[in-house]
This record gives structure tokens, sequence and C-alpha cells, in this order.
């Protein structure tokens, strides 16, 4: 398939399929959670067709990673669910895997102690059937997607990374990484500080 051709069936899934699944997905989502506290947003969309198109691109040495991005690329709808605290992301993942069946799921964390970078859980969750209304075309209706949960530390750390991380031209120097691995091991320790006085409060309004 031309680039071209992928272009335009893309363009047609998001226009005509992806774009309103998402949006009954975050409602999906948002009542799902509705009675848990602490919950700074849910939001869910569909992947732009640039980001698509360069994703469907990547290779894999000299080979291309997707040989057919339509049905292997997972998340052409992504949603997230932003927390205030890191002991709020577990309540929340087990109401998701009561309601969602999942395919996948990933805690990412950096490699070593020594180290701090981007921090999240990752799901693939199969799409509720009643969210695919018969009027879809078959061949454009999406099965899965992806699921963020973080904190609100880690989303704003790696929104900001990933807009600086990206941006250049040229690979970033020393001095620019340590500037930005600074920059999580603040959000790491500032979360955590902020977890750890939730629990406290919590703990001292509890009824003896």
């Amino acid at each position: 398939m031309s680039v071209d051709e992928l272009e335009k069936l893309y363009e047609y899934r998001y226009n005509h399929v992806l774009t309103a699944v998402a949006n009954k997905l975050e409602n999906h989502i948002k009542g799902l959670l509705r009675d848990i506290p602490r919950i700074d947003r849910v939001s869910t969309r569909a992947k732009s067709i640039t980001r698509f198109l360069n994703k469907a691109r990547k290779v894999d040495g000299e080979k291309p990673k997707y040989t057919e991005p339509l049905s292997q690329i997972q998340d052409q709808i992504g949603g997230r669910i932003i927390t205030f605290y890191n002991s709020d992301i577990e309540p929340v993942s087990k109401i998701i895997l009561d309601y969602l069946a999942p395919i996948e799921e990933r805690i990412i964390v950096p490699d070593s102690v020594n180290e701090f970078g981007y921090e999240g859980k990752h799901f693939i969750l199969l799409i509720p059937k009643d969210l695919i209304t018969p009027d879809l075309p078959k061949e454009h209706r999406p099965v899965f997607f992806e699921l963020q949960i973080k904190t609100l530390f880690q989303h704003s750390w790696a929104e900001a990374n990933h807009d600086l991380a990206y941006k250049p031209q040229s690979e970033l120097t020393l001095e620019q990484r340590r500037k930005i691995a600074f920059t999580a091991a603040q959000a790491w320790g500032a979360d955590k500080i902020f977890d750890e006085l939730s629990q406290e409060l919590l703990k001292g309004n509890a009824p003896n």
C-alpha cells in the first residue's frame, strides 16, 4: 500500500469512526469512575493523521516496523486518566480492569534506581462492543485502545519532556540531558511527598 493510499484510508477512519468512538469511550470511562475521588481528568482522542503516518513509517533495522499499520497500531484511540496521587492509581486500575478486558498491561519505570524519567501505567484494552454501532463501516471499526494512568506530576513532566526532547534537530547535549534528568528527579520527589502527605492526613482524619 502506498503512503497516499494509507493516508486516505486513515483520514476516512479518523473522520468517520475513530473520533466518534473516542468521544463515546471518554464518556464511558467517566461513568465508570464517577464515584472515585481525586481524578484530575479523563480524556480520549483519536490519533492524528500526521502522527499515525509518522508511526506507520517507523522501521526496525532495515524493515518496516508495521507491515499492516491499520490493524497493528494499537493506539489509534488513546485515553488518559490523570490522578492526583500515586496511591490513587491502583484503585482506578482495579475499576478499569473490572469493566474493560485487557490485552496488555505495562508499568513503565526507569531501568535503574539511579535513574529518573518517564513513569506511567499503560493498558491495551478491548473497546466495549456496545460502543461500536452497526452504522460504522466494518473494515474501519477499532477493536482496542491504549489507556495511560498517571499522576499529575508524571503527566506534566512527560508532556514537557516530550516537547523539549523531540523538537531539536540535533542530539541533546550532556548538559541538556542532565537538566531533563534533574527535572525528572524533582517531579518524582514531589509526587512521592504529596502522596505521603495525602496518606498521613487521611489517617489523621480517620475516626478512632
